[in-house]
């Protein structure tokens, strides 16, 4: 398969995953243009996400990382996230195949809606505060709850998971846009790490084609990630609604029509 691959389409592959790196550092959603652009060489189905996969994993590693210098994701702090997170991801990647999806298709594009929606609304960060919420017991309760849902959500579809951790974290922890895309980051990739794993035990994968699309995830994350803390929510905040909204029409497209 890779061999017939034309020059001009590697060279398509590596602009459309570059896009997709900055676009998912920023706000999420990367997904929604590489896996597309896998599926229109001719890749299966599964073989496509498990190729995603495998360079999502090096964009959503390279923003986290790039985020946690900035100091503006605590692994301490978010430990129980972490552990949901990873436990939800393997119970989704594991009964993935004894569900039927038909009705994540058809309900996908309303929730992502509904996503874009509350961005749209939810009040604008004030200042450059980027405090933690205390801990308690609600706390965690909020944690787990969000961590296994969307960890699990990610094993099971994955299309929107960063920008649903975004939007959550906003809601949840009343952080700014920027801390809230620092922790999204880092959760998305601890799900996009557990699924790649299955995806491997499984044989989903073009390794070959999957490490030269996360090379270019890897620097379009970079970009990303260094343009959203310097220029903060007013930068973020259109980007992530553009996507959100893109993403749901595209899907809503795909299942209703």
């Amino acid at each position: 398969m890779i061999d017939m691959i034309e020059p001009s389409m590697w060279l398509l592959l590596g602009l459309v995953a570059l896009l997709a790196g900055f676009i998912d550092a920023v706000a999420g959603g990367g997904g929604m243009l590489t896996v597309p652009a896998l599926l229109s060489i001719g890749l299966p189905p599964h073989i496509a996400l498990g190729t995603n996969k495998l360079a999502a994993t090096f964009a959503s590693s390279t923003a986290a990382w790039t985020y946690y210098r900035k100091q503006l994701f605590s692994p301490s702090f978010w430990r129980q996230s972490f552990v949901a997170t990873l436990i939800g991801a393997i119970a989704g990647t594991l009964v993935v195949d004894l569900i039927a999806t038909e009705w994540l298709e058809k309900m996908l594009p309303l929730v992502i809606l509904a996503t874009a929606l509350y961005t749209l609304w939810h009040p604008h960060p004030k200042g450059n505060s980027h405090s933690l919420p205390e801990k308690s017991a609600s706390l965690t309760k909020k944690q787990w709850v969000q961590g296994t849902s969307l960890g699990f959500y990610d094993g099971v579809a994955g299309p929107g998971t960063g920008a649903f951790w975004t939007v959550s974290n906003m809601a949840l922890y009343r952080l700014d846009i920027l801390m809230a895309s620092g922790l999204s980051k880092a959760m998305n990739f601890t799900s996009n790490l557990t699924s790649l794993v299955t995806f491997a035990i499984l044989g989903h994968i073009n390794v070959i084609l999957g490490l030269t699309m996360g090379v270019c995830l890897m620097i379009g994350a970079y970009i990303g990630a260094h343009s959203a803390i310097r220029f903060g929510a007013r930068f973020i905040r259109p980007v992530f609604v553009t996507v959100v909204i893109i993403l749901a029409i595209k899907l809503a497209l795909q299942a209703w029509f």
